[in-house]
């Protein structure tokens, strides 16, 4: 869920400073089965920290916070378990994070980004495919992928059942961006 998707854009750092992330035209959610019906949830903040080139990849890099208290599945008794210690533990974890390690070209405007994904303390590799489109300014940054929510301790005690709700987590997002370079 998390943000990981935030694993989902490009780079961090300074080289390319004018590289922000626009927050108004960007989304991340999650997608889980509850007793096999899917349920939509999404991440309400969350930012990044941007230093792609698509000539330079091996020194581009990205950097994506979530705040976790800011997850909602769109209804308030449900969105106040999120919080609590069994789920996200927002008050001892408020962040999920993922850091690039590569990115790599993988066909015209299409990128593998791997890294680190931290998620209520635990940490996994995780490789993110996005692609990457641009209109006037603006370039998105798009892709989905999956985690394992037990792997990082989402969905604990009781909740661990994955007959009541999947292991399986599919992470999407959309993310626009000012300040990239021409594809």
């Amino acid at each position: 869920m998390v943000a990981l998707a935030g694993a989902a854009c490009l780079a961090a750092g300074p080289a390319l400073a004018q590289q922000k992330l626009i927050p108004q035209n960007s989304e991340i959610s999650f997608v889980s089965k509850q007793m096999g019906v899917p349920v939509e949830g999404q991440f309400k903040k969350f930012d990044a920290q941007i230093s792609f080139d698509p000539a330079k990849l091996a020194t581009s890099k990205l950097a994506f916070t979530v705040d976790t208290g800011s997850a909602t599945l769109g209804a308030r008794e449900i969105d106040a378990e999120l919080p609590k210690a069994v789920w996200f533990n927002v008050p001892k974890f408020p962040q999920a994070s993922f850091e690039s390690s590569t990115i790599k070209a993988v066909g015209a405007g299409k990128y593998e980004v791997a890294g680190r994904l931290g998620i209520k303390g635990a940490v996994h590799d995780v490789v993110v495919p996005v692609t990457l489109t641009q209109a006037g300014a603006t370039t998105t940054a798009s892709g989905s992928f999956v985690i394992k929510r037990l792997a990082f301790k989402i969905g604990e005690k009781e909740w661990a059942d994955t007959s009541m709700v999947a292991d399986d987590v599919q992470v999407k997002f959309k993310l626009a961006l000012s300040g990239v370079p021409k594809l």
